[in-house]
């Protein structure tokens, strides 16, 4: 597990932007981007620094479920937005219902095939459970979902992070990603 700097919040008491954290406290952990790692679905290597101080869009995403074809508008997004400082950044995921039971080179022949796809994707991860990604565990517990539950509910939950990496918003799977367009305007300034 990696190791947490504490950073003292200058943030007010109910701000709507939480830093990312791992665990509720009073006071902030904020996870320094250099020490989560992530691997592509090549297999590279990296963190997220390597798109410090864009927004981004974290989606954990399906190839066999019926919110795959979001990945259209999720790829237009990233045409559209890529520019001014915004990336899509997808993680497969197997958990629910084995709607991703294919391995990384079926999921990027798939995803360029059958969608175009041409924003960063990761290696699959697990979002729930004692194995979570720990890019998954801060975002749960930065931006809880509905009655406060950490758990991811489906694939295609989406975090939309700002170019500070505070969690600015949680949104459900059914949330089409045409409709964050004003969220990410506002992010992107």
């Amino acid at each position: 597990m990696p190791s947490f700097t504490a950073i003292p919040s200058t943030l007010p008491p109910d701000p709507p932007m939480t830093p990312f954290r791992l665990t509720p406290t009073r006071g902030t952990v904020v996870l320094s981007p250099a020490e989560i790692p992530l691997v592509t679905l090549d297999g590279r290597e990296t963190t997220l620094a390597e798109w410090q101080g864009q927004v981004l869009l974290i989606v954990n995403v399906a190839s066999r479920c019926g919110f795959t074809p979001q990945y259209t508008e999720l790829e237009q997004l990233w045409r559209t937005y890529a520019p001014r400082g915004f990336a899509v950044l997808g993680f497969p995921c197997n958990q629910f219902g084995a709607q991703e039971p294919g391995d990384e080179a079926d999921i990027a022949r798939f995803c360029s095939l059958t969608y175009d796809v041409t924003f960063p994707m990761f290696a699959k991860v697990d979002v729930n459970g004692d194995d979570a990604h720990p890019l998954w565990k801060a975002l749960k517990a930065a931006r809880p979902g509905v009655l406060g539950s950490e758990g991811i509910k489906w694939n295609f939950t989406k975090f939309l992070i700002s170019r500070d990496g505070a969690v600015i918003e949680r949104y459900a799977p059914n949330t089409k990603p045409s409709e964050l367009v004003g969220d990410i305007e506002k992010a992107l300034g």
